[in-house]
Parts: structure tokens; sequence; C-alpha cells
């Protein structure tokens, strides 16, 4: 969806059976082995060590806002808290375009992000891609590729299956965030 269409909108008793839906299934436990992959390839790319670990995290929460998915959108704002984000940072990521708190780098990532995650109906266009690429180069615009990917197929699984934000906190080591 090109970013100025706006959003499909849903009547209210659809939104309020979404809010109040319970989990579908522990995707985890039925397919353990596909879980595991998906753990060690993304752990695979930040290990590339291209791409910023705060970077990382916006890329993250910008995707999962996008896709909807209240789980990785809880989970990432809760580790960028942990890598010591800036509150007001991660406020205006909804608003990044607008803001003057983020690098060029960070701008790059970001509109790389929104264009792989939305896919516009041309792909990706041209100065989107030199823009990222002139800031990452092209071992680390594929590096920055991957994340984005990564936390599409988590946003995607994690929606599908209605993942409860927060659940997996104390797993996740996500309960060091202190959020109220």
């Amino acid at each position: 969806m090109a970013p100025d269409t706006p959003e499909p909108t849903r009547d209210h008793s659809e939104r309020h059976a979404m809010a109040h839906a319970s989990p579908r299934l522990d995707y985890m436990q039925q397919s353990p082995e596909l879980f595991r992959k998906l753990v060690e390839f993304n752990m695979a790319i930040k290990k590339g060590g291209l791409v910023e670990e705060g970077i990382g995290d916006l890329i993250a929460i910008r995707a999962s806002q996008i896709n909807g998915c209240g789980f990785c959108l809880d989970m990432h704002l809760k580790q960028a808290r942990i890598h010591g984000a800036q509150e007001l940072r991660l406020h205006h990521l909804a608003i990044w375009r607008e803001s003057p708190l983020f690098s060029e780098r960070e701008r790059a990532a970001l509109d790389w992000t929104e264009s792989l995650t939305r896919l516009p109906e041309h792909g990706v266009p041209e100065d989107v891609y030199q823009a990222t690429r002139a800031e990452f180069g092209e071992n680390g615009i594929t590096e920055l590729t991957y994340l984005v990917v990564t936390i599409n197929a988590w946003n995607r699984v994690n929606v599908a299956f209605r993942s409860l934000p927060g659940s997996a906190d104390k797993a996740f080591g996500l309960d060091k965030a202190k959020f109220a």
C-alpha cells in the first residue's frame, strides 16, 4: 500500500473483537525446529555487525508498527529501552520523516524498512535504494535487507497466531525494561 493510501477501516465490532482476541496456538511449541531456525537466522544476521544495534531496534519497531504486530512492537520497544534508546525518539518513530531526532543513516534505514515492508507496486524506488546504499554500502544494505525480512517474518507469524504482547517477557529477559 502506498504511504499516502489510507488504511482500510474496520467497524467498531471488528476492532473490539481483535482487541480481545485470544492466542490461536503456540507456534513455538508446534514447530520448535522452525522456530529455532528463524531465531538462528536472525542471530546470524545480527552477528554481521554492519548495522548498529540501535538501528536494528528502530527497524524492528517501525516494521512492527506498519504491520500492526503488537507482540513484536511490545518486545522491540522494551529491547530498545534496555539498549539505551531515548524514550522521545521511540515516540517519534511513527513520525520519523518530520522529526529532527534521527540521523541520515537512521532515516535511510527507516525509508528502506518502509519500502520493503510495504513493497510498492513498482518495487523499491531507485532514490530510496541509492540513499540507503550510500549510507550502508553494498554489504550493509544486504544485511539491512535481511533484518527487514526477518522482522516481517516474525510480524506475520505473531499476527497470524495472535501472540499476546508481553507474554514472553520473562523468557526473553524483557522484564528488565522496567515498563510500568
